[in-house]
């Protein structure tokens, strides 16, 4: 019987090259720009990430999304999260209803936001008790996130809301790339000490209880991940398939990332990763996967606010690409030989 990640193990496989002639268009017209070359360091970078994943010489960002995903999880029953898991729901409202630090971002820039609610009502099993999901849930969870491109977003920028996922995260990092739960594990919402040591005692448990079938990234996954990490699994493999870029957010956003760069390293060659958070085990999972992130900025609120910001900077930096004046228009010397 074949597994049911067949077919998500051959997307990640066979993924779409970026477009370097596009990037070549896009590096002619800078130069022609009025500012010494190089002289925005990142910005033009940043042009250049769009122009070669979207395969056009003149990039565009007429309808840039901020899609987060939200899940609940049974391990928030061993203590591991200063909130109930009935937030999860309540703060889902109010991204929608506008109160969100997500929210006010979007709307201050222009960000189309979309919300994806994943069985709310439905918390994963609990990791230290059972597995969190089955190939078969985890697999069609994968595929349901697939579908957050089909409003043919030309920027996707991926961040998630729910109790308890830094636990998740912490254990998804362990058992890719090694080390105890106290290695991983970070205050999260806002833990105590106490809580600390609950969180690093539960992916150690967890650890332990499924070591037998943490046999590959996918089926590290369905025994340890949430379906919202799943989900942004989904919407990174349908995003390269689609040539539409991707902005990672942060500590457990970055976790379906990895999960795709255990599969297949190039598999998030489409991906910038937005800041680097202040769970301090992020900047270790940036450098096992080679990534540099955008942004320092010392947060660790997730529902996608760091993305955003990237992606305000992404609309900021084609902007000026677009619209400053090259040397012949301005009737600006050129750099002298």
């Amino acid at each position: 019987m074949p597994s049911p990640f067949a077919d998500i193990v051959d997307l990640l496989n066979i993924v779409p090259q970026g477009d370097e002639a596009a990037v070549a268009v896009v590096r002619a017209h800078d130069g022609q720009l009025t500012k010494p070359p190089g002289s925005m360091g990142e910005m033009e970078r940043l042009v250049e990430f769009l122009a070669r994943w979207q395969g056009k010489g003149r990039p565009t960002l007429e309808n840039p999304m901020v899609a987060i995903f939200a899940a609940n999880h049974g391990v928030t029953d061993q203590g591991v999260s200063a909130f109930p898991r009935e937030v999860t729901a309540q703060m889902v409202a109010n991204f929608t209803s506008g109160g969100a630090a997500i929210s006010q971002i979007c709307a201050l820039h222009e960000l189309n936001l979309r919300v994806f609610e994943l069985a709310l009502e439905l918390p994963t099993g609990d990791i230290t008790q059972t597995a969190a999901m089955d190939d078969k849930m985890c697999a069609a969870t994968i595929a349901y996130g697939m579908e957050a491109i089909a409003g043919k977003p030309d920027l996707l920028a991926i961040g998630e809301m729910g109790i308890g996922n830094t636990t998740i995260a912490a254990a998804l990092y362990a058992a890719l790339y090694g080390g105890t739960g106290a290695d991983w594990v970070g205050r999260g919402t806002g833990v105590d000490d106490a809580g600390l040591k609950r969180k690093a005692d539960a992916v150690d448990r967890a650890l332990a209880l499924h070591k037998p079938e943490l046999t590959d990234p996918l089926a590290i996954l369905a025994r340890l991940g949430g379906r919202e990490i799943a989900a942004m699994l989904g919407a990174i493999i349908a995003a390269r398939q689609q040539k539409v870029p991707v902005i990672v957010d942060g500590f457990v956003a970055t976790a379906a990332a990895a999960v795709a760069h255990a599969v297949n390293p190039a598999a998030i060659d489409h991906c910038i990763f937005a800041h680097v958070s202040a769970e301090h085990a992020h900047r270790a999972v940036l450098e096992k996967m080679g990534k540099r992130p955008l942004l320092d900025l010392g947060m660790r609120l997730g529902e996608g606010t760091g993305a955003a910001l990237a992606a305000v900077l992404a609309k900021t930096a084609l902007h000026l690409h677009s619209n400053m004046a090259t040397f012949a228009s301005a009737g600006v010397s050129g750099k002298a030989h």
